[in-house]
């Protein structure tokens, strides 16, 4: 129950940044989300809180972007992973990614 209440708080970002992060412990795994602050501050916070370390192999500073976030773990779900963590190639998301922020303006004219 906790984390879907942060998860609704984290959906209200008008402005920010959707990242790819991998793990130092994890090869194979990433993990994709949404900040409202620099997505690198944010790995040295989720850093600081684990053993191993968070690095943002790509980030995109948009409008939304959790609803940005919210249609890539769709384009991704059949690979989830646990929660924001997907058994995917960093360059897979990134490529959505690239390919979903084509559609911000869209998302955002409704």
């Amino acid at each position: 129950m906790e984390s879907t209440d942060k998860k609704n708080h984290s959906n209200n970002i008008a402005y920010g940044n959707v990242y790819v992060m991998t793990h130092s412990f994890f090869s194979d795994v990433i993990k994709i989300g949404c900040t409202p602050t620099d997505p690198d501050e944010h790995a040295k916070t989720l850093s600081a809180k684990t053993p191993g370390n968070y690095k943002v192999v790509f980030s995109l500073q948009c409008a939304n972007p959790c609803k940005v976030k919210k249609q890539i773990r769709e384009y991704l779900n059949a690979k989830e992973y646990v929660n924001e963590f997907y058994q995917v190639p960093a360059e897979v998301a990134e490529k959505l990614l690239k390919r979903e922020s084509l559609k911000i303006p869209i998302v955002n004219a409704t």
